[in-house]
């Protein structure tokens, strides 16, 4: 099936009162975000370095509550030549954390007429649960491919192997969570693995390559064809991180070093003026980078309809 047309209108659902899926294109590539769903979490998870005052002044800026509100879950799809990538697999189920509105991504593949078959390669950003569950779900790995292909960086596959939470801020529950999950997943899919080091080519015009800092060996992917630009940041950039690009994220290993990969990332991103996405802004969470002063300034895009 064509992705594009993968972002029309169909029926309407009684649980589906929003939009879940959105297509771009990036020059000859097909691109879709879909949406898995959303996790409730402490606003504090924003920013556990910033005063709490200032980040209370920050949710009211933005009209958010201050003690918890729905990050957003987005995946992408990606169509070029004859490959089909999916990058990130949503959450999955975990019902030990009840978190009900997520792990919505495999219903919602089905939905937009996506064949889990058709699927070529998978490029994992990083192997935390909202990132890699999604294909532990029951009866996902049957229907998958037998010569599928995941990306994922060796420095990541490494870090799982023994985990230091040592300088992350999670709610109670949530390392145990992420440790037995990354397990699993590289216990079931270990055959299916394509380690890489600094960066590698997934595609034609699809590149993944290793930010580090948020997790060891957490990467970004870049889509290019033509003049067309587009880079999926995974967990690299978060709604807060424009204005505030060093507070730290509750769910990063290495803090200080992910606040110089966001740094970093944003500059070239406002400077290229390509188009981003990301794990957890709001959803479709397409838009470039502006230059505010000495912050920065998100600018979503206009729906193409």
């Amino acid at each position: 099936m064509n992705i594009q047309n993968a972002s029309r209108p169909a029926r309407p659902s009684p649980s589906e009162l929003v939009p879940s899926r959105y297509a771009v294109r990036v020059g000859e590539i097909e691109v879709l975000i879909i949406s898995d769903g959303v996790l409730p979490l402490p606003t504090k998870m924003l920013g556990h370095n910033a005063d709490p005052a200032v980040r209370a002044a920050w949710l009211d800026d933005m009209f958010l509550p201050r003690d918890a509100f729905d990050w957003s879950l987005n995946v992408v799809l990606v169509r070029s030549g004859a490959q089909t990538i999916l990058i990130d697999a949503g959450l999955g189920l975990d019902p030990n954390l009840n978190l009900p509105r997520a792990g919505q991504l495999i219903k919602r593949l089905e939905a937009a007429g996506i064949d889990l078959a058709s699927v070529t390669d998978v490029v994992l950003t990083h192997m935390h649960m909202d990132h890699v569950g999604g294909l532990l779900v029951d009866g996902v790995r049957d229907q998958l491919r037998k010569d599928l292909r995941i990306h994922v960086a060796a420095a990541e596959a490494k870090f799982w192997e023994s985990p230091d939470f040592t300088h992350t801020a999670m709610p109670d529950g949530f390392p145990d969570a992420l440790r037995s999950t990354a397990t699993r997943f590289a216990k079931e899919y270990h055959r299916h693995l394509r380690l890489f080091e600094d960066e590698h080519d997934v595609a034609p015009g699809v590149v993944v390559q290793r930010t580090g800092g948020h997790t060891p060996g957490h990467s970004v992917v870049r889509v290019a064809s033509g003049d067309d630009r587009l880079t999926f940041a995974g967990d690299a950039v978060f709604t807060v991180g424009f204005e505030h690009p060093d507070w730290f994220n509750g769910f990063e290993h290495d803090p200080d070093e992910a606040a110089r990969v966001r740094l970093r990332l944003l500059r070239e991103l406002a400077a290229t003026g390509e188009q981003l996405v990301a794990t957890h802004l709001p959803f479709p969470s397409v838009g470039r980078v502006a230059i505010d002063g000495d912050a920065f300034r998100w600018v979503p895009a206009f729906w193409d309809y």
